[in-house]
């Protein structure tokens, strides 16, 4: 009981971060590559899929009180959160009102702004929500696998959406899947979100397998998580999920552009997350940390699981309702589900030149095998290998930067000329005051 004890304090002490599914799988749109709207399946399919008031309540409550830090972070997402309507969201900001006295409280929504309207816009304006939007490109692009449920394209109404934020001055990024066509027109692509006027952009390589026999048997699509463990015997991806190595060469095209215009300007979250880890610092993503396991998910009943990637009925937690909330985050860690994705990486990614940056990737994804022949390789491998690798010369200019105190944006001067930057009178005991990317 004691260690058990312990167990529950180490989860609470480090923080808890959990996204709120309060409309489940429910969408209004039924993309092509989406991996949550088959969660349907592992519910009655005649359900009503909205969080009912008790759960909301005991929620909001459990997770304030089981924060140990000042600021508790509410991420709300789906499917589509916006079909539960304004009212909704009005009573959350209600049931919260109580703790704002001992808490810092936030709301971020992530939304496919199909459903967005000017009272939407001023209701997230009044209560300072920080909205994600998906929006994939321009409309070819987008509209590939992005559609409505009669079979059309959404990219008119997600436009729609995203100029009543900027209308509205709402705080948002976008949130921008790769899929393996959108993958060949980076450029294109980046461009097309500077000329709508988009400062903060987080690109999702998507990666999905076809169903094994187990999963067409639950009335899945989709293939689940990969043992990291044993080989993987079904490696068969879907027709959108993108080529590794283009992806990695997504990311450069769009880095070498960044790196001599936008810093400072264009926020890409990819490009701060490697930026982050080259300096030391943990990663603020589970997708390049060492572990996971703290980033769960809460379904619109109230049942609690591990990770949005593993909403399968083993990786069931318990409830909100009946189960204590730091229990069921540290029974997360104790069955090995955070602590496996380090313990499993393969040999290859041990000795791997940037592992600081990629620490193995989602383990959903790590179905591949090393060129050791080892099991638990990530998908992406080849392109993030060849991603980071690439932008290590610019890492190491703008850390130099900010070693300095000085800023980041000095590295587009480095550029065009004899890749050096002129760091000041102070720093004259290296390279006469300069530092070079090479």
């Amino acid at each position: 009981m004691i260690d058990e004890q312990a167990n529950v304090n180490t989860a609470t002490a480090a923080g808890l971060h959990i996204v709120a599914k309060p409309a489940g799988p429910s969408c209004n749109l039924e993309c092509d590559y989406c991996f949550y709207l088959e969660k349907q399946s592992l519910y009655d399919p005649g359900k009503n899929f909205r969080m009912p008031d008790v759960v909301l309540a005991a929620f909001i409550r459990s997770y304030i009180e089981a924060q140990p830090t000042p600021v508790v972070e509410f991420v709300w997402q789906g499917g589509e959160p916006t079909l539960l309507g304004i009212d909704f969201f009005e009573r959350v900001i209600e049931l919260q009102r109580p703790f704002t006295r001992i808490k810092t409280i936030t709301n971020s929504l992530q939304t496919n702004g199909t459903l967005l309207t000017d009272a939407w816009g001023r209701f997230l304006k009044q209560h300072n929500f920080m909205v994600g939007i998906s929006l994939d490109g321009p409309r070819e692009v987008h509209d590939r696998y992005r559609r409505n449920r009669h079979g059309g394209g959404s990219f008119d109404a997600v436009m729609r959406g995203l100029k009543l934020l900027q209308k509205h001055a709402v705080e948002y990024n976008v949130m921008a899947s790769v899929a393996r066509e959108a993958a060949k027109q980076p450029l294109e692509v980046y461009r097309f979100f500077k000329q709508e006027g988009v400062e903060f952009i987080q690109f999702v390589p998507i990666i999905e397998r076809l169903p094994a026999t187990a999963e067409q048997q639950s009335g899945l699509k989709l293939a689940g998580p990969s043992a990291l463990d044993r080989h993987e015997l079904n490696t068969e991806v879907t027709p959108w999920t993108v080529i590794p190595e283009e992806y990695g060469d997504f990311l450069i095209a769009i880095y070498e552009e960044w790196v001599r215009n936008d810093v400072g300007k264009t926020f890409v979250m990819n490009f701060e997350w490697a930026l982050n880890a080259w300096i030391g610092n943990p990663s603020p993503v589970c997708i390049h940390a060492k572990q996971c396991g703290r980033s769960m998910v809460i379904e619109h009943n109230g049942d609690l699981f591990a990770c949005d990637h593993y909403v399968y009925p083993q990786y069931r937690l318990g409830n909100i309702l009946g189960d204590d909330l730091p229990a069921m985050a540290a029974r997360s860690l104790q069955t090995g589900f955070g602590t496996n994705k380090e313990s499993a990486l393969p040999g290859w990614c041990r000795e791997c030149e940037v592992l600081v940056a990629c620490q193995g990737g989602c383990p959903k994804h790590r179905f591949a095998q090393s060129h050791y022949g080892e099991s638990g390789l990530h998908y992406l491998c080849p392109g993030y290998n060849k991603f980071f690798r690439h932008i290590r010369k610019y890492l190491h200019a703008m850390a130099t930067l900010l070693g300095h105190g000085m800023p980041v944006t000095e590295v587009m001067k480095a550029i065009d000329g004899p890749l050096l930057v002129r760091l000041g009178p102070e720093a004259t005991n290296e390279k006469n005051g300069r530092t070079a990317i090479d």
